[in-house]
């Protein structure tokens, strides 16, 4: 029974500067003395969060054969989410790379309609649940986080990984979801937010947090600062609480129609 030592990495972003961002995470990481488990970035760590198509990479493109080599570098698994084009098509798309070079991948499923991702993205039809030192994770994405069905533990998921960029405005809904989140579902969550500024003077404050599966945060990052966090994840205490309070027992059980 193996704990899990998680580093969530919330950053400002270069704006449609792929270069730039890559070299800013880069450094970021070698920055982790610590060996950990998993390192977690935000969604379009990239680019920041653009709706230009002309910026979106093939899967074999520079962002994601940067994260498969840091992962594979680092002795880790690495995690955040990447414009991609494929087919014609294009996604928000989370990359995540095992160090044994195994690539695995979650297209965002709820598109943000209100700033128009839907008129430029495709969503996702599939949810992914991974195993990382025998815990199953669930990785998500920004908008995905106001969708409890899709989050529904029905696979005996033990962590939810949110990425984001969130802007500050609604950042009262962001802490109350993800402290919703670990409750419904008895699961730890890791929401890993973006801060500072984007070309549409957009304001993200960051707000990222770890939170347990009572709901009690195991560590709030500093507001509008960039930070790294590493925690350790305790499998025998989530497993003894589920034991005492096993109200997953009682889910609904249902099936999701697209």
């Amino acid at each position: 029974m193996h704990n899990l030592k998680i580093a969530g990495i919330q950053s400002e972003l270069f704006w449609e500067d792929i270069d730039a961002n890559l070299e800013q995470f880069d450094s970021k990481i070698d920055s982790i003395k610590e060996d950990v488990d998993l390192i977690i970035l935000p969604e379009t760590f990239s680019t920041g969060f653009s709706m230009n198509q002309e910026i979106a990479e093939p899967i074999d493109g520079k962002a994601v054969s940067w994260i498969a080599k840091k992962a594979k570098e680092k002795k880790c698994c690495i995690t955040g989410s990447v414009l991609i084009e494929e087919n014609g098509q294009y996604f928000n798309r989370m990359i995540i790379a095992k160090d044994d070079g195994e690539i695995l991948t979650y297209d965002k499923r709820h598109l943000f309609t209100f700033g128009d991702e839907d008129k430029y993205f495709s969503a996702g039809r599939k949810r992914l649940v991974f195993e990382l030192k025998g815990w199953k994770i669930c990785p998500l994405i920004c908008y995905d986080l106001r969708f409890p069905v899709w989050s529904r533990n029905n696979e005996e998921i033990d962590l939810y990984l949110y990425i984001a960029n969130w802007p500050a405005v609604r950042s009262k809904a962001w802490d109350i979801l993800l402290q919703a989140r670990a409750v419904e579902n008895v699961s730890y969550v890791a929401g890993i937010n973006r801060v500072g500024y984007d070309f549409t003077n957009k304001n993200y404050g960051g707000n990222s947090s770890i939170i347990d599966f009572k709901g009690d945060s195991i560590f709030n990052f500093p507001i509008d600062k960039n930070h790294i966090e590493i925690s350790t994840l305790n499998m025998k205490n989530l497993n003894d609480f589920r034991a005492k309070f096993p109200a997953l027992n009682d889910r609904d059980k249902f099936e999701i129609n697209y």
